[in-house]
């Protein structure tokens, strides 16, 4: 549509930092004084595909483990991207954290992108994992967040128990390799500039800005930071 900047985002509901690039992005466009013309697609992207989920689990022996570092270290770090999000108005309780594949909630996501519903959905997964200590791999669960958004619990249900979007899931992961996505979240402004990790609001009104302005969009991306931001990838997040 003519006017009409599109934002693709990438991300994984199981990544901390892309729960604050969302709600950053969100007061960005909240100071952004053509939000009305804003449309933003969230794109599907796994931290860990083969992840399977165990009871033992707990997100600070995780950490420890994936960085090869003590307890202590990954419940500072825990405690860092806390206070990163409450700087963002988010409240993180990782102590009460259930680590989970999270294939079913991006299968999901696409049925509710299918009825516009993508954005309500992404917001009720990220809160569900890291403030309400739900399991987002778990189809009672997915149900319950899935009609809360205003989809239909058949529909659902045939979803969750099939491999419905399994393609769609892929697809987008393997978007996101073709443009070198090395973390997320990862957001593409209408093809053309591409702003890596959970940057700060200021950094994502100049882009839009800097977009709505040049007004003629190219497929080719410019990557607008030459520094990582706040991201998680299929290393670990930093």
């Amino acid at each position: 549509m003519e006017n009409t900047l599109k934002i693709q985002i990438w991300s994984d509901v199981m990544c901390p930092y892309c729960y604050i690039g969302k709600r950053r992005i969100e007061n960005a466009l909240e100071q952004f004084g053509h939000k009305d013309a804003i449309e933003v697609e969230w794109k599907s992207f796994q931290l860990d595909a083969s992840f399977v989920a165990s009871p033992e689990d707990n997100i600070y022996d995780h950490l420890a483990e994936k960085y090869r570092k003590d307890k202590d270290w990954a419940i500072e770090m825990v405690q860092s991207m806390t206070d990163n999000a409450k700087n963002t108005g988010l409240e993180f309780n990782f102590d009460k954290a259930i680590l989970a594949n999270s294939h079913k909630a991006h299968r999901l996501l696409h049925l509710a992108k299918k009825h516009n519903l993508g954005d309500p959905l992404k917001e009720l997964l990220f809160k569900a994992y890291m403030t309400d200590g739900k399991d987002v791999d778990d189809i009672p669960t997915l149900i319950a967040l899935g009609q809360e958004v205003g989809l239909e619990k058949d529909a659902i249900e045939e979803v969750l128990n099939s491999n419905a979007y399994a393609e769609e899931v892929q697809n987008d992961i393997a978007m996101a390799q073709q443009i070198g996505v090395q973390g997320v979240p990862f957001f593409v402004f209408d093809n053309k500039y591409a702003v890596s990790g959970a940057q700060h609001v200021e950094t994502f009104v100049q882009t839009l800005e800097k977009v709505w302005e040049e007004g003629s969009f190219a497929p080719k991306l410019t990557l607008l930071n030459n520094e990582e931001g706040d991201s998680c990838g299929i290393d670990g997040c930093n």
